[in-house]
């Protein structure tokens, strides 16, 4: 069952591996090991270039999924995007040279694009015959376990090794074991990729409500970004939590798994931009909570809220975006992606500037709630003007 390209069962789980290779190993693993890395090797100001870099590769992958024109580029640039992910992730592990390491996160986040967003797109093109609003919830939990599975490798590593390579030599094996599988089962059959329509780039799909969109999806990578680079060495600056870091960190992941799951039930059973705009008024509170507390318990929740709506923001965005879109659910998950990347790209740049002048991340954390709260009012103005009256989410 689990070898069979068809099998839902299948195709999802390839989905949440592939998740894990291009968003756990090439992205979120860096958070986990920016601690041990910190101690050694990096400053934070070159930890915030590298994460503004890796964030310029993804921008650019998603710019460029938007113009793949048909299913047997899709699965070609999937694949060489898997094969980036773990490439990279291993130049990490033999390498101190900063001018790799600036190379190294570029291409990963370029690889972790392709994944994410044409990955995705596969997978909702594969699903047969299921309510695709609920299976790309499962799909998308995959955004979880990444964060879950990377930081439970590097803790294995480091249970017998305190190196930081050595993690990211673990890391780059597991990824090319799930990569493997993945570039396996989201593939077609020649005859029946031959079937496909191969699509065009649509300018009529600029549309007011995907603008707005656009720009809501921007201030959410302003909001993800944030606390997805700096989580741990936010907890442990905070009086008396040095060393709690990695357990914030560990409580998003686990938090995440099921986030996606929930968020699209309720989305399917409510309203997305509803959903949308009820996750994202959590982050706020998730963002804010390390500014006015040091409790240990408090930060945790702030972790779990980071994990719980971020992870399921993802899937909401690029859920509606690709029923949006219809049958080329890439051209729109790639755009809303892009608008993503350019707020990812901003937010360290922004944040090393914060913390340099003011010694700690209070002011980094305080305009990053207050741009998610623009995102909000952005999707209250698209839900009030823009969107048709009968719900693109209601499907059977």
């Amino acid at each position: 069952m689990f070898f069979d390209r068809n099998n839902n069962a299948a195709i999802l789980l390839a989905g949440i591996l592939a998740l894990v290779v291009g968003v756990g190993v090439a992205r979120f693993a860096f958070t986990s090991l920016l601690p041990s890395m910190l101690e050694n090797h990096l400053s934070i100001a070159f930890a915030g270039v590298l994460a503004s870099i890796n964030y310029v590769g993804y921008l650019t992958g998603s710019i460029f999924s938007i113009f793949i024109k048909d299913i047997h580029a899709k699965v070609k640039y999937f694949r060489i995007g898997l094969v980036l992910c773990v490439i990279t992730s291993l130049l990490l592990a033999f390498s101190e040279n900063n001018t790799i390491w600036l190379l190294s996160r570029l291409l990963a986040g370029f690889g972790a694009a392709m994944a994410l967003v044409v990955g995705s797109a596969i997978v909702m093109s594969k699903l047969q015959n299921t309510n695709k609003t609920k299976a790309m919830g499962i799909h998308f939990s995959g955004l979880g376990f990444s964060i879950l599975v990377s930081d439970l490798i590097m803790r294995s590593v480091f249970t017998y090794s305190e190196n930081w390579q050595h993690a990211w030599l673990a890391l780059a094996i597991a990824g090319a074991l799930f990569a493997c599988y993945s570039g396996y089962i989201l593939s077609f059959e020649k005859q029946t990729a031959d079937q496909v329509i191969k699509h065009k780039f649509d300018r009529t799909l600029f549309t007011p409500l995907v603008i707005v969109l656009a720009l809501a999806y921007f201030t959410e990578g302003v909001g993800m970004v944030v606390q997805a680079t700096f989580l741990p060495d936010i907890v442990n600056s905070l009086p008396g939590l040095n060393g709690y870091g990695g357990y914030a960190w560990l409580a998003v992941g686990l938090a995440g798994i099921p986030s996606c799951i929930i968020w699209m039930r309720l989305a399917h059973k409510y309203n997305s931009i509803d959903i949308m705009m009820v996750a994202m008024a959590l982050q706020v509170v998730g963002i804010l909570i390390p500014t006015f507390s040091a409790n240990i318990y408090l930060n945790l929740i702030s972790g779990m809220l980071f994990g719980a709506t971020f992870i399921g923001l993802v899937s909401l965005f690029m859920n509606y975006g690709g029923q949006l879109a219809g049958k080329n659910p890439v051209f729109i998950m790639g755009l809303i992606t892009a608008a993503y990347g350019v707020g990812q790209v901003v937010a360290p740049l922004y944040c090393v500037a914060l913390i340099a002048e003011f010694k700690n991340y209070n002011a980094a954390l305080y305009l990053t709630a207050f741009i998610v709260c623009c995102g909000i009012l952005l999707l209250k103005y698209a839900q009030t003007n823009l969107v048709p009256k009968m719900p693109v989410e209601n499907e059977t």
